[in-house]
């Protein structure tokens, strides 16, 4: 029985490790093939009984996953995005997250019976989308950036604030069943639930942000005595008072994500390893003790209530939430059509499901399947189908025109600037703070973090964006951004400089594999070095255009010495060639310009001429 226990759970993790992989290859977000490994092994095949592998292990194995998963929801809600958000998101996050709550809940009632209770409770569930399904989504449909802003910030404010509604109806449920004593009594339990979630996250969230800045903690230990934090506030708020514990985790991560100069990056990225770990088994768990049945059993009615998800919920969530604003109403079909469930909705359901059996609610195992009925449907029917209907609504971004940026040294800050000037939009990625601000101070659009992260898969907005250039100090890094975009972009559309010049035995020793170097950027004797030592003696970036009279090859003729060949970019502005060296000399014409970098001496000859 143990080996067989063993083998299950190996076979858990390198399956989940599978699933995450496949997802991120066809660009599709992993829940979808968690769930559908999940639904395989158990319901499917049988050869998955998470209830007899685990036993009374199940629930809190559960309960705590959730309260991490939990935890790194709310520790991305910061109060002052929220302020600056379009009056669109802030209706959608408000009374338009409560319109599709009360009619999923009516729907419910009346389509599946459930008792009032449940039905709330189902509705809390699903009213939540999410960054890991929407990011990977907005990356394929690639609409318009006025629709992916809303849709991408929707997805990152609901989550915990969903969670928190879905927390808070779960408790009113349990408090109202263990009531003997009346209104009155349901009542005070209700408040004290809430009372202890607030009290104990906003002093645990407050304590651990004050010993993170004043650094009166090791930064080795930060990530430990984060998790250890959770999983033991998440437990005393329970047993002071049963069911405040999600509450209490949940305000804690936001407390700690608002609070001034307080370092959390760290803490982010060690969530990142340990959320794929815990989703990945847990989804497939979850998934596998899913009564397919129960909604074999339900039939059509069970259709009709995703299509009240789908069809109605959706659209007037928008339509009141968009009341007003400046969107067309082809921008608000798609927004009405694109909103897929995700992690928190299955998690916190298995959870409550649990507890509830427990509690003597016979239609509890429904609300999972139910749950995972709309998280798949979802998924699958928006990812097939929302980049067509984009495009026939004409709210589809054209081919992508902006650049990722590698980097925020004066090298890449130069040739962001320079790329803006010709109206291509860039962004530039760095994990130097220094950098980052300086980029800021000169106008450039920048992402603080490390490119290859999961908070960087999860937060970094690529809409309109086809090409990256790899320009860090780094090597490593740049070789590794190859690896990571080249799935995303193609193989054509990853560049990277030149490594430094090195001798023979160091080179190959340190040199870059071949998969991790990306195209050639502007040439084979074009380094780090050589462009930042031009820039910091006084060089310019120029644009010339192209005339019948003087063409390309009368430029590189007069300029063969003088000047570095960089871009060029096409007479309606619509196209942009990357320099890659003198053996694939691009074929253009009069009209188009030459984006190039002149020697030091050569800007001075000309600024002395002028």
């Amino acid at each position: 029985m143990n080996e067989e226990i063993l083998v299950t759970l190996a076979a858990i993790g390198v399956l989940g490790s599978l699933a995450q992989w496949v997802s991120w290859w066809v660009k599709l977000p992993a829940i979808l093939f968690l769930l559908l490994t999940g639904l395989v092994l158990g319901p499917v095949a049988g050869w998955l009984d998470p209830d007899a592998i685990f036993g009374e292990l199940l629930f809190p194995v559960v309960s705590l996953s959730v309260a991490v998963i939990l935890f790194e929801g709310s520790l991305t809600l910061h109060f002052d995005e929220i302020k600056g958000l379009e009056r669109v998101v802030r209706n959608m996050v408000s009374f338009g997250m409560a319109i599709t709550w009360v009619v999923i809940a009516i729907a419910t009632h009346l389509l599946i019976g459930f008792g009032w209770p449940l039905a709330f409770l189902f509705g809390a569930l699903v009213v939540v989308t999410g960054p890991t399904v929407i990011v990977p989504m907005l990356r394929t449909v690639r609409p318009n950036a006025k629709v992916a802003n809303i849709l991408r910030w929707e997805g990152i404010v609901i989550d915990p604030l969903g969670a928190l509604l879905a927390v808070l109806v779960f408790d009113f449920i349990i408090s109202a069943q263990q009531g003997h004593h009346g209104i009155g009594h349901v009542l005070f339990s209700f408040g004290k639930i809430i009372a202890v979630g607030l009290v104990f996250g906003a002093a645990t969230g407050y304590l651990l942000g004050v010993v993170l800045r004043k650094h009166w903690l090791p930064e080795y230990l930060h990530n430990v005595v984060t998790l250890t934090l959770v999983f033991g506030i998440f437990t005393a708020a329970n047993l002071v008072q049963d069911e405040a514990g999600l509450l209490a985790v949940t305000v804690m991560g936001i407390w700690l994500a608002n609070m001034k100069k307080v370092p959390i990056e760290e803490i982010l990225n060690f969530k990142e390893s340990l959320s794929i770990f815990l989703i990945s088994g847990l989804f497939i768990i979850l998934a596998a003790r899913v009564d397919l049945q129960q909604l074999m059993d339900l039939g059509w009615v069970a259709v009709a209530l995703f299509l009240v998800v789908q069809l109605v919920a959706r659209p007037l969530k928008i339509f009141f939430s968009t009341l007003g604003s400046s969107l067309t109403w082809r921008e608000r079909a798609l927004l009405s059509w694109i909103a897929p469930r995700g992690i928190v909705a299955a998690a916190v359901s298995a959870l409550f499901a649990l507890q509830l059996e427990q509690a003597g609610y016979a239609e509890a195992p429904l609300l999972v399947s139910l749950t995972f009925m709309v998280i798949l449907g979802t998924v699958i029917l928006q990812s097939a189908t929302a980049r067509p209907l984009a495009k026939w609504l004409g709210v589809a971004e054209p081919e992508p025109r902006g650049l990722l940026i590698i980097g925020g040294n004066p090298v890449a800050r130069t040739i962001a600037k320079a790329l803006n000037e010709q109206g291509f939009t860039t962004l530039l990625v760095d994990t130097h703070w220094p950098n980052i601000r300086k980029a800021r101070m000169e106008g450039l659009r920048t992402f603080y973090g490390n490119p290859i992260s999961e908070h960087a898969d999860r937060h970094l907005d690529l809409v309109g964006i086809g090409r990256m250039l790899g320009l860090s100090l780094n090597n490593e890094m740049n070789a590794l951004a190859v690896l990571r975009y080249q799935r995303e972009f193609g193989k054509g559309n990853v560049y990277t400089l030149a490594p430094p010049d090195e001798k023979k035995k160091d080179k190959e020793k340190h040199a870059t594999s071949v998969e991790g170097q990306g195209r050639v950027l502007f040439g084979k004797d074009i380094t780090y070095a050589r462009l930042a030592s031009w820039i910091a003696k006084g060089a310019e970036i120029k644009a010339t255009q192209l005339t019948d009279e003087f063409d390309f090859d009368a430029w590189l003729e007069k300029n063969n010495n003088k000047a570095i060949p960089l871009f060029a970019v096409s007479p309606n502005h619509r196209r942009l060639v990357i320099f890659t060296g003198p053996e694939e000399m691009p074929r253009i014409g009069k009209g188009w310009k030459i984006i190039s970098l002149f020697k030091p001496e050569a800007s001075q000859q000309e600024k002395a001429a002028a």
